[in-house]
């Protein structure tokens, strides 16, 4: 009976894991990068995940890019006078040391620009992402695109 249940689990543990993605590089570990499927007539797609840094010095992301976009930009929410949420452009972010960095829907987030290659936008493609930070250099990683946003981040979905 234990044999059976070892054998069922070790038979759908990857499938347990298939969407979950992790990179690590020096001390910053990126979670999940993922990013909505691509309505048609959309000219612009997101993309978020996760940077922990597990050093004791903060680290700053300096930009990204794509080959599938040749604008990529970091953004962010920003509250206007007004007190109307704004996104707008930021030329780098801080990567606190020992804490997260969130890029979410309404929060921080990559924006690439008029894609050039649509057809890694829909459900179920993976399509490159390299961030650049200042102290843990170049780290390429693989964005998930789903229909729906993980489930932990649906009651920040928005749209650009």
């Amino acid at each position: 009976m234990l044999k059976q249940a070892l054998v069922l689990a070790a038979l759908l543990l990857p499938g347990a894991f298939a969407n979950a993605h992790e990179y690590t590089q020096g001390d910053l570990h990126i979670a999940h990068p993922w990013s909505l499927e691509l309505p048609p007539n959309a000219p612009n797609v997101a993309a978020y995940f996760v940077i922990h840094n597990n050093g004791k010095q903060d680290d700053r992301l300096l930009g990204v890019d794509s080959p599938i976009s040749a604008d990529a930009q970091l953004h962010e929410h920003a509250k206007t006078a007004e007190g109307l949420m704004k996104m707008q452009q930021v030329p780098s972010v801080t990567v606190p040391a020992g804490k997260d960095l969130v890029f979410a829907p309404s929060a921080y987030h990559v924006m690439l620009m008029q894609p050039k290659d649509r057809s890694l936008l829909s459900e179920g493609k993976r399509f490159p992402l390299t961030l650049h930070f200042e102290k843990a250099g170049d780290v390429t990683v693989e964005v998930a695109v789903q229909k729906q946003p993980p489930s932990d981040q649906q009651e920040h979905m928005h749209t650009h």
